[in-house]
């Protein structure tokens, strides 16, 4: 797991920035997702964990049917803000946030807001052309305005050097095999 600490931010709280991305000859935008894109969603975080070679496309399917009353639940609790990727008008790719409140830790002696960067996904005919690094830009600055005390992600190998670019660092997690 990766961790960045951000600072708070005065901003005010937009619900979504547009983007307009020229990083290939046509143009990507990026909408917020909504309730309804929560199959999109569930079936691109399936297609990244098949890509990224731990799972078969029957689990990949599982993960897929799985993940779409999770997901429907997490928006409905406002607990995820996630974005597409359109290039025209099809959806090439995704991102969002889990959130999680945290204590009161020594240093901030508030309940504190996490984010959790989760479903970074872009379609191979589309990667390669800067979509991951504009998505995470466009989450990041969205973070700050939302005054998210903590950021993680758990990358893959491929997303490594990515996430450090923008400062994310190692986090010591342990985890507890199955």
């Amino acid at each position: 797991m990766l961790t960045r600490t951000a600072r708070p931010s005065t901003s005010p709280t937009p619900p979504h920035y547009p983007v307009d991305m020229t990083a290939s000859p046509n143009p990507y935008t990026i909408r917020p997702a909504e309730p309804g894109d929560a199959a999109t969603i569930a079936r691109q975080r399936s297609l990244l964990f098949r890509d990224m070679g731990g799972i078969t496309d029957s689990e990949a399917e599982a993960i897929f049917s799985a993940s779409i009353p999770w997901l429907q639940d997490l928006f409905a609790k406002q607990g995820y803000a996630g974005w597409l990727v359109l290039h025209e008008r099809n959806i090439v790719g995704g991102g969002g946030v889990l959130f999680r409140e945290t204590g009161p830790v020594p240093g901030c002696n508030r309940i504190g807001r996490w984010g959790h960067i989760a479903n970074i996904y872009i379609d191979p005919g589309h990667r390669r052309r800067g979509l991951a690094r504009l998505l995470m830009q466009h989450i990041l600055q969205w973070a700050k305005a939302n005054q998210l005390d903590r950021i993680t992600l758990s990358p893959s190998g491929e997303g490594r050097p990515l996430y450090e670019s923008f400062g994310f660092i190692p986090a010591g997690e342990m985890e507890l095999p199955r």
